[in-house]
Protein backbone atom coordinates (compact mmCIF):
# COMPACT_ATOMS: atom_id res chain seq x y z
CA UNK A 1 0.00 0.00 0.00
CA UNK A 2 1.26 3.62 -0.38
CA UNK A 3 1.66 4.61 2.84
CA UNK A 4 3.03 7.86 4.31
CA UNK A 5 6.65 8.48 5.73
CA UNK A 6 6.95 8.65 9.65
CA UNK A 7 7.27 12.72 9.05
CA UNK A 8 4.44 13.35 6.41
CA UNK A 9 2.43 11.48 8.82
CA UNK A 10 3.47 13.55 11.51
CA UNK A 11 2.08 16.52 10.10
CA UNK A 12 -0.81 14.95 8.68
CA UNK A 13 -1.24 14.58 12.91
CA UNK A 14 -0.67 17.38 14.09
CA UNK A 15 -3.58 19.19 12.26
CA UNK A 16 -6.59 20.74 14.27
CA UNK A 17 -8.48 23.54 14.06
CA UNK A 18 -6.65 26.27 15.79
CA UNK A 19 -3.44 24.16 13.35
CA UNK A 20 -4.24 24.25 9.59
CA UNK A 21 -0.70 22.32 8.35
CA UNK A 22 -0.94 23.50 4.80
CA UNK A 23 1.75 25.19 3.22
CA UNK A 24 0.63 27.93 -0.07
CA UNK A 25 1.64 30.52 -2.27
CA UNK A 26 0.39 33.50 -4.14
CA UNK A 27 1.42 33.72 -7.37
CA UNK A 28 1.12 36.97 -9.07
CA UNK A 29 0.74 37.16 -13.50
CA UNK A 30 0.68 39.86 -16.31
CA UNK A 31 -2.95 40.28 -17.39
CA UNK A 32 -5.02 39.74 -18.94
CA UNK A 33 -6.37 37.24 -16.55
CA UNK A 34 -7.86 34.04 -18.16
CA UNK A 35 -11.34 32.28 -17.72
CA UNK A 36 -11.90 30.09 -15.48
CA UNK A 37 -13.14 27.21 -17.67
CA UNK A 38 -8.88 27.79 -19.48
CA UNK A 39 -7.76 27.57 -15.82
CA UNK A 40 -10.19 24.17 -15.04
CA UNK A 41 -8.33 22.48 -18.35
CA UNK A 42 -4.59 23.14 -17.51
CA UNK A 43 -5.50 21.58 -14.32
CA UNK A 44 -6.74 18.84 -15.63
CA UNK A 45 -4.54 17.83 -18.25
CA UNK A 46 -1.59 18.43 -15.78
CA UNK A 47 -3.23 16.08 -13.16
CA UNK A 48 -1.70 12.82 -15.00
CA UNK A 49 1.91 14.00 -14.00
CA UNK A 50 0.77 14.63 -10.57
CA UNK A 51 -1.36 11.27 -9.18
CA UNK A 52 -1.03 12.16 -5.42
CA UNK A 53 -3.30 15.39 -6.93
CA UNK A 54 -6.07 12.54 -7.23
CA UNK A 55 -5.91 10.71 -3.75
CA UNK A 56 -7.07 11.22 -0.43
CA UNK A 57 -5.79 10.46 3.33
CA UNK A 58 -7.20 7.15 4.73
CA UNK A 59 -6.08 6.89 8.45
CA UNK A 60 -6.65 3.61 10.14
CA UNK A 61 -8.74 2.93 13.24
CA UNK A 62 -6.48 3.86 16.57
CA UNK A 63 -3.85 4.49 14.23
CA UNK A 64 -1.91 0.98 14.33
CA UNK A 65 -0.47 2.10 11.17
CA UNK A 66 0.52 5.33 9.35
CA UNK A 67 -2.24 6.76 7.13
CA UNK A 68 -2.53 5.49 3.25
CA UNK A 69 -3.11 7.24 -0.06
CA UNK A 70 -5.98 5.99 -1.83
CA UNK A 71 -7.40 7.22 -4.85
CA UNK A 72 -10.16 9.46 -4.26
CA UNK A 73 -13.18 7.69 -6.07
CA UNK A 74 -15.43 10.74 -5.92
CA UNK A 75 -12.62 13.56 -7.31
CA UNK A 76 -14.16 16.72 -8.91
CA UNK A 77 -11.38 19.05 -9.60
CA UNK A 78 -14.06 21.70 -9.67
CA UNK A 79 -14.21 21.58 -5.80
CA UNK A 80 -10.27 21.58 -5.87
CA UNK A 81 -10.15 24.67 -8.57
CA UNK A 82 -11.99 28.02 -7.97
CA UNK A 83 -12.78 31.21 -8.81
CA UNK A 84 -13.23 34.66 -6.87
CA UNK A 85 -12.16 38.10 -7.19
CA UNK A 86 -10.98 41.06 -5.19
CA UNK A 87 -13.35 44.61 -5.51
CA UNK A 88 -11.80 47.18 -7.37
CA UNK A 89 -9.27 48.53 -7.49
CA UNK A 90 -7.82 45.17 -6.81
CA UNK A 91 -4.89 46.74 -4.87
CA UNK A 92 -1.95 44.38 -2.92
CA UNK A 93 -3.43 45.09 0.23
CA UNK A 94 -6.80 43.58 -0.75
CA UNK A 95 -5.31 40.32 -2.50
CA UNK A 96 -3.40 40.04 0.89
CA UNK A 97 -6.23 40.21 3.06
CA UNK A 98 -8.08 37.64 0.75
CA UNK A 99 -5.03 35.06 0.86
CA UNK A 100 -4.94 35.55 4.56
CA UNK A 101 -8.77 33.96 5.19
CA UNK A 102 -8.46 31.64 2.39
CA UNK A 103 -5.22 30.57 4.23
CA UNK A 104 -6.55 30.31 7.76
CA UNK A 105 -9.01 27.71 6.02
CA UNK A 106 -8.57 24.40 7.00
CA UNK A 107 -8.65 21.69 3.45
CA UNK A 108 -10.91 19.29 4.07
CA UNK A 109 -9.62 16.46 5.16
CA UNK A 110 -11.38 13.55 3.51
CA UNK A 111 -10.76 14.82 -0.16
CA UNK A 112 -7.12 15.22 -1.74
CA UNK A 113 -5.62 17.85 0.17
CA UNK A 114 -5.34 20.95 -2.38
CA UNK A 115 -6.64 23.77 -3.53
CA UNK A 116 -6.27 26.32 -5.73
CA UNK A 117 -8.32 30.27 -6.14
CA UNK A 118 -7.79 32.08 -9.62
CA UNK A 119 -8.51 35.31 -8.58
CA UNK A 120 -9.42 38.16 -10.84
CA UNK A 121 -9.52 41.96 -10.63
CA UNK A 122 -6.40 43.07 -9.40
CA UNK A 123 -5.16 46.72 -10.86
CA UNK A 124 -2.88 46.87 -14.23
CA UNK A 125 -5.17 44.15 -15.68
CA UNK A 126 -2.97 41.37 -13.18
CA UNK A 127 -4.23 38.43 -11.97
CA UNK A 128 -3.67 35.65 -9.37
CA UNK A 129 -3.83 32.36 -8.30
CA UNK A 130 -3.91 31.58 -4.42
CA UNK A 131 -2.46 27.61 -3.82
CA UNK A 132 -2.77 25.53 -0.64
CA UNK A 133 -1.24 22.35 -0.29
CA UNK A 134 -1.36 20.21 2.93
CA UNK A 135 2.15 20.15 4.33
CA UNK A 136 2.11 16.19 4.29
CA UNK A 137 2.08 15.95 1.04
CA UNK A 138 4.99 18.21 -0.04
CA UNK A 139 7.67 20.48 1.39
CA UNK A 140 9.22 23.83 -0.18
CA UNK A 141 11.96 22.54 -2.49
CA UNK A 142 9.37 19.82 -3.72
CA UNK A 143 6.59 22.57 -3.92
CA UNK A 144 9.33 24.02 -6.44
CA UNK A 145 9.39 21.21 -8.44
CA UNK A 146 5.57 21.18 -8.75
CA UNK A 147 5.38 24.49 -9.92
CA UNK A 148 7.22 23.37 -12.80
CA UNK A 149 5.09 21.01 -14.12
CA UNK A 150 1.77 23.06 -13.16
CA UNK A 151 3.41 26.16 -15.09
CA UNK A 152 5.37 26.40 -18.10
CA UNK A 153 8.69 27.40 -18.97
CA UNK A 154 8.11 28.96 -22.54
CA UNK A 155 5.24 31.15 -23.64
CA UNK A 156 3.28 29.48 -26.75
CA UNK A 157 3.60 25.99 -24.97
CA UNK A 158 0.54 23.85 -25.92
CA UNK A 159 -1.94 22.65 -23.34
CA UNK A 160 -1.98 18.83 -23.48
CA UNK A 161 -4.56 16.48 -23.67
CA UNK A 162 -6.12 15.23 -20.37
CA UNK A 163 -5.79 11.73 -20.31
CA UNK A 164 -8.51 9.34 -18.85
CA UNK A 165 -7.89 8.23 -15.23
CA UNK A 166 -10.15 5.48 -13.49
CA UNK A 167 -9.74 5.35 -9.82
CA UNK A 168 -8.29 2.09 -8.19
CA UNK A 169 -11.08 0.59 -5.96
CA UNK A 170 -9.99 1.15 -2.29
CA UNK A 171 -9.03 -1.46 0.49
CA UNK A 172 -11.30 -2.71 3.12
CA UNK A 173 -10.37 -1.24 6.27
CA UNK A 174 -9.65 -5.21 7.38
CA UNK A 175 -7.04 -5.48 5.09
CA UNK A 176 -5.85 -1.65 5.95
CA UNK A 177 -5.64 -2.66 9.81
CA UNK A 178 -3.47 -6.01 8.92
CA UNK A 179 -1.36 -4.03 6.77
CA UNK A 180 -1.10 -1.41 9.16
CA UNK A 181 -0.48 -4.11 11.97
CA UNK A 182 2.57 -5.99 9.81
CA UNK A 183 3.62 -2.19 9.32
CA UNK A 184 4.05 -1.40 12.67
CA UNK A 185 5.81 -4.84 13.57
CA UNK A 186 7.48 -5.08 10.37
CA UNK A 187 8.94 -1.46 9.87
CA UNK A 188 11.13 -0.63 12.59
CA UNK A 189 12.69 -4.36 11.97
CA UNK A 190 13.35 -3.68 8.40
CA UNK A 191 14.85 -0.44 9.01
CA UNK A 192 17.26 -1.46 11.41
CA UNK A 193 17.76 -4.60 8.86
CA UNK A 194 19.39 -2.17 6.59
CA UNK A 195 21.24 0.12 8.54
CA UNK A 196 24.18 -0.98 8.22
CA UNK A 197 23.86 -1.36 4.60
CA UNK A 198 22.57 1.92 4.29
CA UNK A 199 25.44 3.48 6.35
CA UNK A 200 27.79 1.99 3.99
CA UNK A 201 26.07 2.95 1.16
CA UNK A 202 25.30 6.87 2.04
CA UNK A 203 28.22 7.39 4.57
CA UNK A 204 31.52 5.86 5.53
CA UNK A 205 32.63 4.72 8.73
CA UNK A 206 35.07 7.78 9.08
CA UNK A 207 32.31 10.15 8.12
CA UNK A 208 29.17 9.01 10.57
CA UNK A 209 32.26 9.21 13.23
CA UNK A 210 33.06 12.50 12.26
CA UNK A 211 29.68 13.60 12.21
CA UNK A 212 28.90 12.28 15.58
CA UNK A 213 32.74 13.82 16.79
CA UNK A 214 31.06 17.18 15.35
CA UNK A 215 27.40 17.08 16.71
CA UNK A 216 28.54 16.72 20.16
CA UNK A 217 31.68 18.96 20.23
CA UNK A 218 29.08 21.32 19.16
CA UNK A 219 26.66 20.65 22.23
CA UNK A 220 28.01 23.29 24.74
CA UNK A 221 28.27 26.08 21.66
CA UNK A 222 24.55 24.77 21.58
CA UNK A 223 23.66 25.27 24.65
CA UNK A 224 25.23 28.56 25.60
CA UNK A 225 23.23 29.88 22.51
CA UNK A 226 19.92 28.49 23.66
CA UNK A 227 20.49 29.91 27.08
CA UNK A 228 19.99 33.48 25.54
CA UNK A 229 17.00 35.46 26.84
CA UNK A 230 14.05 35.57 24.30
CA UNK A 231 10.73 37.59 24.31
CA UNK A 232 8.00 36.69 25.81
CA UNK A 233 5.22 38.29 23.01
CA UNK A 234 6.42 36.67 20.68
CA UNK A 235 5.19 33.19 22.22
CA UNK A 236 1.85 32.29 23.06
CA UNK A 237 -1.36 30.09 21.97
CA UNK A 238 -2.68 30.79 18.25
CA UNK A 239 -6.46 30.98 17.30
CA UNK A 240 -8.01 29.53 13.74
CA UNK A 241 -7.14 33.31 12.09
CA UNK A 242 -4.42 34.76 10.59
CA UNK A 243 -2.81 37.43 9.02
CA UNK A 244 -0.71 37.43 6.76
CA UNK A 245 1.76 40.20 4.77
CA UNK A 246 4.48 40.02 2.31
CA UNK A 247 7.85 41.83 1.67
CA UNK A 248 10.35 41.63 -1.06
CA UNK A 249 13.95 42.92 -2.20
CA UNK A 250 16.02 42.49 -5.16
CA UNK A 251 18.45 39.40 -5.66
CA UNK A 252 21.07 42.02 -6.59
CA UNK A 253 21.16 44.28 -3.60
CA UNK A 254 21.60 40.47 -1.62
CA UNK A 255 24.84 39.74 -3.47
CA UNK A 256 26.02 42.86 -3.46
CA UNK A 257 25.76 42.81 0.27
CA UNK A 258 27.11 39.76 0.57
CA UNK A 259 29.96 40.44 -2.02
CA UNK A 260 31.28 43.32 0.32
CA UNK A 261 30.70 41.42 3.87
CA UNK A 262 31.38 37.42 2.83
CA UNK A 263 29.36 34.75 3.87
CA UNK A 264 26.12 33.63 2.09
CA UNK A 265 22.85 35.33 1.02
CA UNK A 266 20.71 33.67 3.09
CA UNK A 267 23.00 35.37 6.14
CA UNK A 268 22.24 38.70 4.43
CA UNK A 269 18.41 37.56 4.73
CA UNK A 270 18.63 36.22 8.00
CA UNK A 271 20.04 39.95 8.87
CA UNK A 272 17.24 41.49 7.02
CA UNK A 273 14.66 39.41 9.10
CA UNK A 274 16.50 40.02 12.34
CA UNK A 275 16.30 43.70 12.01
CA UNK A 276 12.10 43.37 11.35
CA UNK A 277 12.25 41.48 14.60
CA UNK A 278 14.26 44.11 16.34
CA UNK A 279 11.24 46.44 14.74
CA UNK A 280 8.36 44.65 15.91
CA UNK A 281 9.98 44.69 19.49
CA UNK A 282 11.08 47.98 19.87
CA UNK A 283 7.47 49.20 18.92
CA UNK A 284 6.23 47.17 21.88
CA UNK A 285 8.62 48.27 24.45
CA UNK A 286 9.88 44.82 24.89
CA UNK A 287 13.61 45.41 23.09
CA UNK A 288 16.30 44.20 26.03
CA UNK A 289 20.24 44.15 25.70
CA UNK A 290 21.57 41.08 24.94
CA UNK A 291 17.94 39.89 23.91
CA UNK A 292 17.64 37.54 20.85
CA UNK A 293 14.54 35.71 18.64
CA UNK A 294 15.33 31.61 18.28
CA UNK A 295 14.54 30.76 15.02
CA UNK A 296 14.34 27.71 13.60
CA UNK A 297 15.86 27.69 9.42
CA UNK A 298 14.63 24.51 7.60
CA UNK A 299 17.57 22.45 5.79
CA UNK A 300 16.81 20.33 2.76
CA UNK A 301 18.44 17.05 2.61
CA UNK A 302 16.60 16.35 -0.76
CA UNK A 303 19.89 14.63 -3.36
CA UNK A 304 19.43 15.67 -6.86
CA UNK A 305 17.67 12.00 -7.44
CA UNK A 306 14.67 13.25 -5.55
CA UNK A 307 13.77 16.01 -7.41
CA UNK A 308 10.23 15.64 -7.81
CA UNK A 309 9.39 13.33 -5.30
CA UNK A 310 6.25 14.84 -3.62
CA UNK A 311 7.37 14.24 0.08
CA UNK A 312 9.16 15.76 2.67
CA UNK A 313 13.13 15.70 3.03
CA UNK A 314 14.01 18.75 5.51
CA UNK A 315 16.12 18.76 8.60
CA UNK A 316 16.38 22.07 10.57
CA UNK A 317 18.93 24.32 12.47
CA UNK A 318 18.35 26.74 15.24
CA UNK A 319 19.88 30.32 15.26
CA UNK A 320 20.10 33.04 17.23
CA UNK A 321 19.05 36.30 15.40
CA UNK A 322 20.50 39.37 17.51
CA UNK A 323 18.12 41.60 17.65
CA UNK A 324 19.14 43.93 20.30
CA UNK A 325 22.65 44.36 18.31
CA UNK A 326 21.91 48.26 16.89
CA UNK A 327 24.62 47.58 14.37
CA UNK A 328 23.64 45.76 11.30
CA UNK A 329 26.75 44.82 10.03
CA UNK A 330 27.78 43.34 13.72
CA UNK A 331 23.95 41.31 13.11
CA UNK A 332 25.29 40.19 10.09
CA UNK A 333 28.85 38.88 11.43
CA UNK A 334 26.87 37.08 14.49
CA UNK A 335 24.44 35.66 12.22
CA UNK A 336 27.36 34.64 9.43
CA UNK A 337 29.31 33.44 12.71
CA UNK A 338 26.10 31.19 14.23
CA UNK A 339 25.69 29.58 10.31
CA UNK A 340 29.55 28.69 9.60
CA UNK A 341 29.37 26.99 12.97
CA UNK A 342 26.29 25.17 12.20
CA UNK A 343 27.64 24.05 9.24
CA UNK A 344 31.07 23.01 10.50
CA UNK A 345 29.27 21.22 13.51
CA UNK A 346 26.95 19.22 10.91
CA UNK A 347 24.35 19.69 13.13
CA UNK A 348 21.83 19.59 10.26
CA UNK A 349 22.88 16.26 9.16
CA UNK A 350 22.61 14.75 13.06
CA UNK A 351 19.23 16.01 12.83
CA UNK A 352 18.25 14.42 10.15
CA UNK A 353 19.45 11.32 11.20
CA UNK A 354 17.09 12.15 14.06
CA UNK A 355 14.28 12.46 12.51
CA UNK A 356 15.33 9.01 10.00
CA UNK A 357 15.09 7.40 13.72
CA UNK A 358 10.85 8.45 13.66
CA UNK A 359 10.63 5.21 11.32
CA UNK A 360 11.18 3.58 14.26
CA UNK A 361 8.49 4.76 16.27
CA UNK A 362 4.92 2.78 16.12
CA UNK A 363 2.44 5.06 13.97
CA UNK A 364 0.17 5.52 17.46
CA UNK A 365 2.85 7.24 19.80
CA UNK A 366 3.67 9.30 16.00
CA UNK A 367 0.48 10.45 16.17
CA UNK A 368 0.31 11.09 19.64
CA UNK A 369 3.74 12.33 20.12
CA UNK A 370 3.03 15.23 16.98
CA UNK A 371 -0.45 16.14 18.56
CA UNK A 372 1.42 16.97 22.23
CA UNK A 373 4.49 18.66 20.59
CA UNK A 374 2.62 21.58 18.75
CA UNK A 375 0.08 21.88 21.86
CA UNK A 376 3.02 21.78 24.71
CA UNK A 377 3.68 25.61 25.53
CA UNK A 378 7.51 26.33 24.83
CA UNK A 379 9.17 29.67 24.81
CA UNK A 380 12.57 27.87 22.82
CA UNK A 381 11.60 28.96 19.46
CA UNK A 382 9.89 32.14 18.31
CA UNK A 383 9.74 31.59 14.96
CA UNK A 384 10.60 29.87 11.72
CA UNK A 385 12.38 31.08 9.18
CA UNK A 386 12.80 28.91 5.46
CA UNK A 387 14.26 30.15 2.65
CA UNK A 388 13.71 27.95 -1.13
CA UNK A 389 15.41 28.72 -3.95
CA UNK A 390 12.94 29.09 -6.80
CA UNK A 391 13.55 29.18 -10.66
CA UNK A 392 15.84 31.80 -12.46
CA UNK A 393 14.02 31.77 -15.70
CA UNK A 394 10.56 33.52 -16.12
CA UNK A 395 7.34 30.98 -15.61
CA UNK A 396 4.06 31.55 -17.55
CA UNK A 397 0.90 30.13 -17.13
CA UNK A 398 -1.55 30.27 -20.36
CA UNK A 399 0.45 32.16 -22.13
CA UNK A 400 0.65 35.06 -18.94
CA UNK A 401 3.99 35.53 -17.47
CA UNK A 402 4.45 34.83 -13.69
CA UNK A 403 5.80 38.31 -11.93
CA UNK A 404 6.31 37.62 -8.46
CA UNK A 405 5.28 35.06 -5.93
CA UNK A 406 4.71 35.00 -2.35
CA UNK A 407 5.28 31.87 -0.13
CA UNK A 408 2.89 30.88 2.96
CA UNK A 409 3.96 29.05 5.94
CA UNK A 410 2.08 27.36 8.55
CA UNK A 411 2.57 28.40 11.97
CA UNK A 412 1.96 25.59 15.18
CA UNK A 413 2.84 25.06 18.98
CA UNK A 414 3.16 28.65 20.26
CA UNK A 415 5.09 30.16 17.72
CA UNK A 416 2.92 33.22 16.62
CA UNK A 417 4.59 34.01 13.45
CA UNK A 418 6.34 32.40 10.47
CA UNK A 419 8.42 33.39 8.06
CA UNK A 420 8.28 31.72 4.29
CA UNK A 421 11.43 33.10 1.74
CA UNK A 422 11.18 31.88 -1.96
CA UNK A 423 13.45 33.73 -4.93
CA UNK A 424 12.37 33.91 -8.24
CA UNK A 425 14.02 35.74 -10.94
CA UNK A 426 15.57 38.42 -9.56
CA UNK A 427 13.34 39.13 -6.91
CA UNK A 428 13.10 37.46 -3.38
CA UNK A 429 9.75 37.75 -1.36
CA UNK A 430 8.81 37.27 1.95
CA UNK A 431 5.85 35.63 2.72
CA UNK A 432 5.12 36.69 6.64
CA UNK A 433 2.13 34.29 8.27
CA UNK A 434 0.71 35.13 12.19
CA UNK A 435 -1.70 34.82 14.13
CA UNK A 436 -4.97 37.55 14.11
CA UNK A 437 -5.11 38.35 17.94
CA UNK A 438 -1.75 37.69 19.16
CA UNK A 439 0.07 39.55 16.62
CA UNK A 440 -1.66 42.46 15.45
CA UNK A 441 0.89 44.67 14.67
CA UNK A 442 2.89 42.13 11.68
CA UNK A 443 3.24 45.31 9.38
CA UNK A 444 5.71 46.29 11.68
CA UNK A 445 7.58 42.98 11.05
CA UNK A 446 7.06 43.45 7.30
CA UNK A 447 8.02 46.93 7.06
CA UNK A 448 11.61 46.09 9.25
CA UNK A 449 12.74 43.70 7.03
CA UNK A 450 12.60 45.95 3.89
CA UNK A 451 14.15 48.94 6.30
CA UNK A 452 16.89 45.94 7.02
CA UNK A 453 17.78 45.51 3.36
CA UNK A 454 17.98 48.99 3.13
CA UNK A 455 20.40 49.86 6.41
CA UNK A 456 22.66 46.78 4.95
CA UNK A 457 23.28 48.15 1.31
CA UNK A 458 23.63 52.13 2.72
CA UNK A 459 26.24 50.05 5.21
CA UNK A 460 28.36 48.31 3.16
CA UNK A 461 28.35 51.25 0.47
CA UNK A 462 30.02 53.36 3.22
Amino acid sequence: MDRMSAMDAGFFFIEDENVPMHVGSVLVFEGPAPSYGDVVRLFAAKLGTVPRYRQRVKALPLHVGRPVWVDDEHFQILYHVRHTAVPSPGADDQLRNLAGRLFAQRLDMSKPLWEVWLVEGLEDGRWAIISKVHHCLIDGIAGTDLMTVLLDWREDSPLPEPTRWTPKPNPSTVDLVVDGVRDAVLTPITHLAKFPAMARRLRSGSEVLDIGRAVLGSLPTTARRLAVSTPKTLNGPIGPHRRWVWAKADLAELKTVRKVTGGTVNDVILTAVTRGFRDLLAKRDELADGQVVRTMVPVSVRSSAERGVLTNRVSAVLVNLPVSDPDPLARLASIREQMDDLKSSRQAAGADVLTGLSNFTAPTLLALGSRTAVRFPQHLLQTVTTNVPGPRIPLFMLGRRLAEIYPYVPIASTMRISVGIFSYLGQVTFGINADFDGVPDVQVLADGIRAGFDELVTATAD
